[in-house]
């Protein structure tokens, strides 16, 4: 079982979450963090052999990316491929290689039901470095314009978060979208097939869940 989490975006929590994880999805600075975080982070990564991903987002540091915006998808491209390329040179700097790119936020779930949208992101990552390998959410059409594409990519399913019937997420807006105990993140692993794991840093419990899943292992 893979474990990702998003990371880079000032929760202060990054260094004590390095030993449980398997790879880091660093903010490029457009919903949080800048370029003094990315090193940090990239550094951390090094550090811990935690590979490193881009979690590139909407422009959106108000909501933290978690707002849609209405854009075209040549606008998406540009955005998702001038953050990747950002974090890459950062990564390259260091010595190190960047493995993946997972999108934020609103765009992440964008991606999950647009097709122009999510042809836009994998062809963004193809054109920066098409062995990168592109996350998207489980039986999703940013998995499958990543395969069109010919890209390697990962489904990801989310330990701290509910999901609806149809298998898409229970909106934040809705009460017990995110867990708060530990019973109900490893039950969810139980139920759920997927690549990568994913725990959102900025979540008040990701330090537990991050320990109760790698001891899981």
């Amino acid at each position: 079982m893979q474990i990702n989490c998003d990371l880079g975006e000032g929760i202060g929590n990054d260094a004590a979450l390095m030993p449980y994880i398997d790879e880091a999805n660093i903010a490029c600075g457009f919903h949080a963090g800048d370029g003094l975080t990315m090193r940090e982070t990239v550094a951390l990564c090094i550090r811990h052999g935690v590979k490193m991903g881009a979690h590139p987002s909407y422009l959106d540091r108000e909501n933290f990316g978690r707002k849609e915006i209405e854009m075209s998808p040549e606008e998406i491209y540009l955005l998702v491929k001038k953050q990747i390329e950002t974090l890459n040179q950062i990564v390259k700097t260091a010595g190190g290689k960047l493995n993946h790119v997972k999108p934020h936020g609103a765009l992440y779930n964008t991606s999950a039901k647009n097709e122009a949208v999510a042809k836009a992101i994998a062809k963004a990552v193809k054109d920066v470095d098409p062995s990168l390998i592109l996350f998207g959410l489980k039986n999703s059409l940013s998995i499958a314009a990543g395969n069109a594409e010919g890209l390697k990519t990962a489904e990801e399913a989310f330990a701290d978060r509910r999901y609806e019937s149809d298998g898409s997420l229970t909106p934040r807006s809705q009460p017990g979208a995110c867990f708060t105990e530990v019973q109900d993140v490893l039950d969810q692993v139980e139920k759920i097939k997927a690549e990568t794991w994913c725990i959102h840093g900025d979540g008040p419990h990701a330090l537990e869940f991050a320990k109760a899943l790698k001891a899981k292992r």
